[in-house]
């Protein structure tokens, strides 16, 4: 049995309480691991230790701070397959897109540690009166709490901007995916990050994330996660003001026109939905099709899809692992019920599955959905699972009302060969990403998140920069 630990101060310590909660392994139903169940004592010893550091950090020069950052990206590429090990043990991927996702981790410390040294300020001159010139500080000790479906790809992605913008940081993963988080404490560790630099906090969120958000000391919160918990969030945090970075749920629509490259359609749509079992927030769920192509797509997309094997994480030939918890898997059951209910044809899947030696796993079939209305409850709500609807469109005002229709605003697809159509389309559908003829492009530098319930404010590049940010204007007059 795995026991993890806290990393607070530049040290592994167990919870305060000495509390700890069971941590499952979704491909057998097992526990594998104890977790810290940790509370308001342990995220009070966290800040405590970063506001100790952040003086000093936030006055470490840049080339300094790139030094131990890049150095947490060379660790991390060092131990990517224990990494990778690690993280399908604690989610349920297969270990092969588990390593993909690992060096994206790398990636993340890496960008923002140049970042650290290229992050610049503005001025204005007002012609011969003053020149105005901007500040941008660091805000000081900041929580950062990521989500269980790409545990250490948005970990990093929250802490590495963080801390290369000079704040101290105390961090929660989801309690479902510790694992990768624990190892990441150890390369700190052994990249020389100075203690109370950055501390990681395991626990619940109605304990330890609620006493992260509801702690005055810790002026920012940046968090990925579902919109209800997002609203509590914001709730909470508001009074205080402190400032917030929400990307949350999504809903979102892949649409293909009749001029599309078919094959390569579908070959994307085929990985754009089920990929880590669709447990990521950018995964298309309600898939539109233009009518003169519709049966001969959804026949190519159902042979497809059939060819999906579902088991094993540990198999290099597995694209479908198992869904990360319990009662995940049974959110996403429900659903199927639901959709049934809402006269659904199921065209494949529709049920959990048993793969040989993993009959006591959390694993749904993929599956595929037809007939149904575009305004209900399956094509309204987030369902977060390897769980499609397929519905027809004749014109692009049909399927743009179809397209924005839902309270979320994240991600489309659209598959076009008319370049006006894509401009036209992308300019009007309300999400904050728009992949044109392919998905999961993604460039570092670019803004991230989404519109309406998707979500506030950006991430990615400098706008990661100036959240994690606070600009001050300098105005020095200038007389004659």
């Amino acid at each position: 049995m795995i026991t993890l630990k806290n990393y607070i101060n530049g040290a592994l310590c167990a919870p305060v309480s000495g509390n700890y909660l069971d941590n499952y392994n979704p491909a057998k139903g097992e526990v594998y691991a104890r977790v810290p169940d940790s509370g308001a004592e342990d995220v009070e010893l966290a800040w405590e230790a970063a506001r100790a550091a952040f003086p000093s950090w936030k006055n470490t020069a840049a080339e300094d701070k790139f030094k131990v950052l890049n150095r947490i990206a060379e660790l991390i590429d060092i131990h990517q397959q224990k990494l990778a090990e690690a993280e399908s043990l604690d989610q349920g991927k297969p270990v092969w897109l588990a390593k993909n996702e690992m060096t994206r981790a790398g990636q993340n410390f890496r960008f923002f540690a140049t970042a650290a040294m290229q992050f610049g300020s503005e001025s204005h001159a007002m012609e011969d009166k003053a020149i105005n010139y901007t500040l941008r500080q660091p805000i000081g000790v900041v929580g950062c709490i990521s989500p269980w479906n790409l545990p250490l790809y948005l970990f990093t992605w929250k802490i590495a901007p963080a801390l290369a913008a000079g704040n101290c940081v105390v961090a929660k993963p989801s309690e479902f995916t510790p694992y990768t988080a624990a190892l990441l404490a150890e390369i700190c560790i052994e990249a020389g990050l100075p203690k109370g630099v950055l501390n990681i906090v395991h626990g619940l969120g109605g304990s330890a994330g609620q006493s992260m958000v509801e702690h005055k000391g810790i002026k920012a919160i940046s968090f990925t996660g579902g919109t209800a918990t997002g609203k509590r969030i914001a709730s909470v945090a508001a009074p205080m003001f402190k400032k917030l970075s929400l990307e949350l749920g999504g809903k979102n629509p892949n649409i293909i026109f009749a001029d599309a490259d078919i094959e390569k359609a579908v070959k994307t749509t085929v990985n754009s939905s089920f990929l880590n079992q669709g447990e990521i927030c950018l995964c298309g769920s309600r898939v539109f099709i233009q009518k003169e192509i519709y049966e001969t797509f959804k026949e190519k997309l159902l042979a497809q899809v059939t060819l999906l094997k579902t088991g094993n994480p540990s198999d290099d030939t597995v694209r479908v692992g198992a869904i990360v918890s319990k009662p995940h898997f049974e959110k996403v059951l429900d659903y199927l019920e639901i959709a049934k209910s809402e006269g659904a044809k199921v065209l494949i899947g529709g049920a959990a599955a048993q793969p040989e030696g993993f009959e006591n796993g959390w694993f749904i079939a993929p599956t595929i959905l037809e007939g149904l209305p575009q305004d209900c409850r399956t094509n309204m709500e987030e369902i977060f699972g390897p769980v499609i609807t397929i519905m027809p469109f004749e014109t692009e005002d049909e399927v743009l009302e179809f397209a924005n229709a839902t309270e979320y605003g994240l991600a489309c697809t659209l598959w076009t060969s008319d370049l006006n159509r894509a401009h036209r389309m992308a300019g009007k559908i309300e999400s904050g990403i728009v992949w044109i003829n392919c998905w999961l492009l993604r460039d570092l530098r670019t803004p991230f998140g989404g519109m309406k319930q998707s979500g506030v404010g950006r991430e990615g590049g400098w706008e990661a920069m100036r959240f994690f940010t606070e600009p001050k204007n300098v105005c020095i007059a200038i007389h004659s």
